[in-house]
């Protein structure tokens, strides 16, 4: 790729639905202008910032990343050989357990997918071993020795500046401190209008100005007796009591007395400028994995790096080249819209104001841009908006952009753009860079780095363990079985302690070992010997609740019950609902354990009240958002089914229906046939009657013509003519023929409404029959209807802990298997 240059992907024509042969290429230097990534979840940012990341690093350009979910760590995962088994122990179990596969053949399956799809985007090993080779990776715990831990109190020393010229920049470090310090004890602290704070800031200056060193349990000490007696125009004691400053030393001290506290002080120091190069002159990709630690925590060291980074681009010349990018995913709650000012959200907007100057590039990657600090959004350059379904997140969205297009002296067709968002598949962005004109559409290459989802403490435990011991990529099996052996070492004999707040039960046991060892050797499909077996009971994650489905206009009042026993994996956080379906009734649940039996260690967020409490909340959305009554219904009769009604038996109901509603149809159209055939058969009978009369006119004519013809013979023969015999002959010839024209017009009209009579009798058999038809094709219009819970009608009935028993033998040969104690 050009030099200086980020191969994001490529082009997307939006009209064609297609992903064109022109290439995204990125300016690097355009970050030093800041860049934001947007979009909710599943709209790909996450593999975009990866990408971003994979580039900037083989341009050699140093990054740093906080990654509060564990998500960007997986740019540690890159595998040049992508080989089956590099693979093998990053893939998810489950998601081969639901796949129908083992985890090898979904291993073989993923190494299989990387490789078709990174030839497809022209990207070979050699480039993924150029960036593995380009830079270093570290995953940096903070608080734990995980991951490399990070000597984050080290920023509590005094700096060896000049109070006289640096004052302003001392000052705002140390604001900072006190705000993370503040922060990690609970205390929400205005640096204007706290006393905590301004307390703790004068301590620190004093100490600072003296040029001596400060530590937490000096701090401590401090506190309780200052080395100054006034504090304004008040005394110490009118200012900050010393009750008052006792309790929140106590909580300082809680701190430092907490187990662990000690790797809060070990490991690197945080000090940007050896974090961004190794000795060897290589770019580092310092990646804070900050998913282990709790809100307070990580809020702590957000703060403390954020004051780091702004110390070091106080010392930093100008530049017009990107020195160094600050990658902060899921930024959402660290850097909100007024008036919310947590810690991070001073140092975040120094940061973005002043780094551009310095060559400092910043990129925020969030799911929730409304929640975001408007001044931010607008000072970023660079912007890659993904889908969005949320209104307030597109209206944020857009009126950043705008304003951001205006500036580049483009303009934006506001409602094409709001209408894209709201429809992009995953991994198609729309890219704006102030430096480029007009925005664009494009499709994010395939990143190199396995994207296997956040990784959990154990996985960056075994990141750390490869990278001081050198170990290639790919775990073996072997390791897999003795974690496995391990595990079963810390099986406890009783049930461990757990806060009264935690709800907890025992599903009882209802197979028997004989029946369950018997099952096993039908599906083996060989005898066996057990030597030893013992009754496991697992932690699970119980939870029960019930959705009311009403729906008084069609006739709906249903209760589903739903049950779900889910396993919790470390560190995970969230729980996936659709697996574990199982029917418990609450009254077979247990206090107590039915029998002996051992007890494998309980997940801490099992063990936390909070935790359930906001599973609870979580289960509560999934029953709503997940739980229907359907019932069948035909729009033709505008009838509906029941609920648990089948196809069958509602189309028995709905022929009877059709059947009255035809009849009834049939009923109407007859009765305005009946009415027409009337019609022409009275006109019929009123023509026969002319008919019959024409006829006797006729009759009589005729007899008048012959009788004055008679007459005009006899005259002849008389030979006495008379021309008035003569006229009176001709008028009776002419009203005979008259006569019969009209018998012939009388005749005419009678077939005329004869055929009508046919012709209306045909017309009604016609229509009998489309009536017929059109009622038989209504039968078949049956379609499902959904009627979704109110939010009120949904209750959680238990969400708790759950031991769920299974039988654990010990075969002759000495392997293990686990074999069910309970059907589900």
């Amino acid at each position: 790729m050009s030099e200086n240059k980020l191969y994001l992907g490529r082009e997307y024509d939006l009209k064609k639905g297609k992903i064109t042969n022109q290439p995204v290429l990125y300016d690097a230097r355009h970050l030093t202008t800041h860049g934001v990534i947007l979009g909710m979840t599943g709209s790909g940012k996450t593999g975009l910032g990866i990408i971003w990341l994979e580039e900037a690093l083989l341009q050699g350009i140093p990054v740093l990343i906080l990654d509060p979910k564990g998500d960007i760590a997986n740019l540690m995962l890159t595998f040049p050989n992508l080989h089956t088994e590099d693979f093998l122990p990053w893939v998810d179990v489950e998601g081969a357990r639901r796949r129908g596969v083992s985890v090898e053949e979904y291993a073989a399956e993923e190494a299989n997918k990387w490789r078709e799809e990174l030839a497809e985007w022209g990207i070979t090993d050699e480039r993924i071993r150029q960036l593995r080779q380009a830079a270093q990776f570290t995953t940096f715990t903070p608080g734990s020795k995980t991951g490399q831990p990070v000597d984050v109190l080290h920023f509590f020393d005094a700096p060896d500046l000049d109070w006289d010229e640096e004052e302003e920049r001392l000052r705002e470090r140390i604001g900072g401190i006190a705000s993370a310090l503040l922060g990690l004890v609970g205390v929400e602290a205005d640096p204007l209008q706290s006393k905590e704070h301004i307390l703790l800031s004068r301590i620190f200056e004093h100490v600072w100005r003296a040029g001596e060193q400060l530590d937490l349990p000096a701090l401590i000490r401090l506190l309780q007796k200052p080395p100054f007696k006034q504090v304004g125009a008040f005394e110490l004691e009118t200012f900050f009591p010393e009750k008052e400053r006792f309790t929140l030393a106590r909580s300082l001290n809680n701190l430092i007395a907490a187990p662990g506290f000690e790797n809060w002080q070990e490991g690197t120091p945080l000090d940007v400028e050896t974090l961004l190069y190794s000795d060897d002159g290589r770019p580092r990709a310092s990646i804070f994995y900050l998913a282990h630690l709790d809100d307070a925590q990580r809020t702590f060291f957000i703060t403390m790096f954020l004051e780091a980074a702004r110390d070091w681009l106080r010392a930093q010349s100008g530049s017009t080249d990107l020195r160094a990018l600050i990658y902060f995913d899921e930024v959402f709650g660290y850097f909100p819209p007024y008036p919310k000012n947590p810690p991070t959200k001073a140092p975040l907007m120094a940061l973005i104001k002043q780094g551009r100057a310095a060559g400092l590039g910043i990129v925020l990657s969030t799911q929730n841009p409304a929640d975001l600090d408007y001044k931010g959004l607008t000072n970023a350059g660079t912007w890659a908006v993904g889908s969005l379904r949320a209104e307030r997140d597109k209206e944020r969205v857009l009126e950043g952009l705008e304003g951001a297009i205006a500036e580049a002296g483009e303009t934006m067709n506001r409602r094409s753009v709001e209408r894209a968002l709201g429809a992009l598949k995953p991994r198609i962005f729309l890219l704006h860079d102030i430096h480029e004109g007009a925005p664009l559409f494009f499709h994010t290459r395939w990143a190199m780095s396995y994207l296997c989802g956040p990784l959990t403490r154990k996985q960056v435990r075994k990141l750390a363990e490869r990278r001081e011991s050198g170990e290639a990529e790919g775990q073996r099996s072997e390791e897999a079985e003795e974690q496995g052996g391990e595990e079963l070492e810390g099986l406890s004999a009783t049930p461990p302690t757990l806060p009264p707040e935690v709800p907890q039960v025992f599903l009882p046991p209802t197979v028997t070992f004989e029946w369950a060892l018997q099952e096993y050797e039908e599906q083996s499909g060989r005898p066996v010997l057990a030597q030893e077996r013992r009754l496991v009971y697992t932690p699970h994650l119980l939870a029960l609740g019930a959705a009311r489905m009403l729906d008084r206009k069609r006739g709906v009042d249903a209760i589903e019950n739903v049950a779900r026993l889910a396993q919790v994996g470390a560190g995970t956080g969230s729980v996936d609902w659709d697996a574990g379906q199982v029917v418990v009734d609450q009254k077979e649940l247990l206090p107590k354990p039915m029998g002996e039996g051992v007890y494998a260690p309980v997940d801490a967020m099992l063990a936390r009240p909070r935790d359930l409490k906001r599973l609870a909340k979580d289960f509560a959305d999934y029953v709503y958002y997940n739980t229907s009554a359907t019932v069948l219904y035909n729009p033709a009769l505008d009838l509906y089914g029941k609920v648990g009604e089948n196809r069958r038996d509602f189309r028995v109901r709905c022929e009877e229906e059709a059947r009255h509603q035809r009849d009834a149809e049939l009923k109407k159209a007859r009765a305005r046939v009946e009415k027409e055939m009337e019609r022409v058969q009275k006109k019929l009978r009123r023509e026969q009657r002319e008919l019959d009369q024409d006829q006797d006119e006729l009759e009589a004519r005729k007899r008048e013509e012959l009788l004055s013809l008679g007459e005009s013979a006899l005259n002849l023969l008389t030979r006495r003519r008379s021309s008035s015999i003569i006229s009176r002959a001709g008028r009776k010839r002419r009203m005979s023929r008259q006569a019969q024209a009209d018998v012939e017009e009388s005749e005419a009209t009678i077939e005329e409404l004869e055929e009508q009579l046919e012709d209306l009798k045909a017309q009604w058999e016609e229509q009998a029959a489309e009536i017929a038809d059109l009622w038989a094709e209504k039968l078949e219009e049956i379609e499902e209807f959904k009627v979704k819970p109110r939010r009120a009608d949904v209750t959680v009935e238990f969400c708790g802990l759950a031991w769920a028993p299974a039988w654990q033998v010990t075969l002759e040969n000495g392997r293990r298997v686990d074999l069910p104690a309970r059907g589900m």
